[in-house]
């Protein structure tokens, strides 16, 4: 895998708060590593490693890119959500930003079903057709819908399991992490000072509870995840 430039700047890092962990007693002793201080009852994340790991983060996507492989992006926490819809949609993503649905890949069959009563029933409105049904009938699909939207709606164009996930917080998203490794599929994890950091394939220590942490380092990746999409356009 070729390392390229990613224009990861540690002061860039320090103004969004990356450094910043959880208090010292609430941490994973495997994550002692990654810490390079203690201020004021919490753990301060050592930005020289966050900088190496996302640098060998985008290198991974940027390559997968290239060869057109597919994502998946997750984060359903009210502070993450927002950042990962918008990240997702910017690189062509798939997305889980609500709430991740027990058995979404292991389950992929039950996933793959929902799916298609998803496309369905969005066809069935876009033509008209939910209107001429009676109201009792029309309320109960327009629910289903609107469940479907709020659960499936960013995974709606997935037609098979993802090649690599990204994860926004590890503990938030532990189920979906357990499913990845299970498939062997591989994970690229955003992991604060209470996480574990041998979990994902590659982790990166940061901050997962700041809006602008998280926000930047998905920036970064879904710059690297573009701008492996433009080499595999110019180079099919």
């Amino acid at each position: 895998m070729t390392r390229r430039y990613w224009n990861i700047n540690l002061e860039e890092m320090m103004e969004a708060g990356v450094h910043f962990g959880h208090g010292t007693r609430k941490w994973n002793p495997r994550m002692a590593p990654y810490i390079s201080a203690k201020r004021k009852g919490i753990h301060i994340t050592n930005l020289t490693r966050t900088a190496r790991f996302l640098s060998e983060a985008c290198d991974l996507v940027f390559d997968a890119a290239s060869r057109g492989k597919q994502f998946l992006i997750v984060g359903t926490k009210a502070k993450a959500a927002d950042s990962v819809a918008r990240a997702a949609l910017r690189a062509r993503c798939h997305y889980v930003n609500k709430k991740w649905l027990g058995g979404m890949l292991t389950n992929w069959s039950t996933t793959e079903t929902r799916l298609h009563k998803f496309r369905d029933l969005r066809t069935e409105q876009k033509m008209g057709r939910l209107r001429r049904l009676p109201k009792r009938d029309a309320a109960m699909l327009k629910r289903q819908l609107s469940h479907l939207q709020t659960y499936l709606g960013g995974i709606k164009y997935m037609t098979g399991l993802p090649d690599i996930v990204i994860i926004v917080d590890q503990h938030e998203e532990y189920t979906a992490l357990r499913e990845c490794i299970t498939l062997g599929i591989p994970t690229i994890c955003l992991i604060d000072t209470n996480c574990d950091p041998d979990l994902a394939d590659i982790s990166i220590p940061a901050n997962d509870d700041a809006i602008a942490s998280i926000r930047l380092i998905l920036n970064k990746l879904v710059f690297a995840i573009c701008e492996g999409r433009s080499s595999y356009i110019r180079n099919p």
